[in-house]
């Protein structure tokens, strides 16, 4: 049941990150106001720590666009994947599906995790996490693991039993 509801999961995530574009909020570090994806954000709205490092910034990465993006692509690659199952032209273990997307959203969220400046930290204070660790990032790396650990298991439980196959 997971495996056909990863899909739509990521595909819920792509469509509701736009609410961070509506709400001004979750966006990235300050970049060059010719940047190619940016949002322009009030000086109300951004962090005074990060204004005294980047004085006049007025420019942000957009990465709630980002995360979308990379949403999209999870959902293109689980609906592919799933499909090509339907079809029969593939086959994989029940719950193999699910594993590839904690491993596909952990992997992008991590990434993007690293350009926000409003993390929640471990052992420091946002904006930069200086000397600490970004929450959102330890839960993906820890779901990047478990979704492989999970294929593995998956995988190993398709192995022929021994002495099970033909004998020599």
């Amino acid at each position: 049941l997971l495996d056909v509801l990863a899909p739509s999961l990521a595909l819920g995530q792509a469509i509701g990150r736009w609410g961070n574009f509506f709400n001004s909020e979750a966006f990235g570090l300050p970049v060059p106001a010719d940047f190619p994806v940016s949002v322009r954000i009030p000086p109300s709205l951004v962090d005074p720590q990060v204004l005294l490092s980047s004085p006049g910034a007025s420019h942000f990465h957009a990465t709630f666009f980002y995360e979308s993006l990379w949403n999209l692509a999870v959902f293109g690659v689980l609906m592919g994947l799933l499909l090509r199952c339907r079809r029969g032209g593939l086959k994989l273990p029940a719950g193999a599906l699910t594993c590839i997307y904690a491993i596909a959203y952990s992997l992008g969220r991590f990434w993007i995790e690293g350009l926000r400046t409003d993390p929640l930290c471990l052992f420091s204070s946002p904006p930069f996490c200086e000397g600490g660790l970004r929450i959102a990032q330890m839960v993906s790396l820890v779901m990047v693991v478990l979704g492989s650990l999970g294929l593995a298991w998956l995988y190993g439980l398709r192995r022929p039993l021994p002495g099970s196959g033909p004998t020599s």
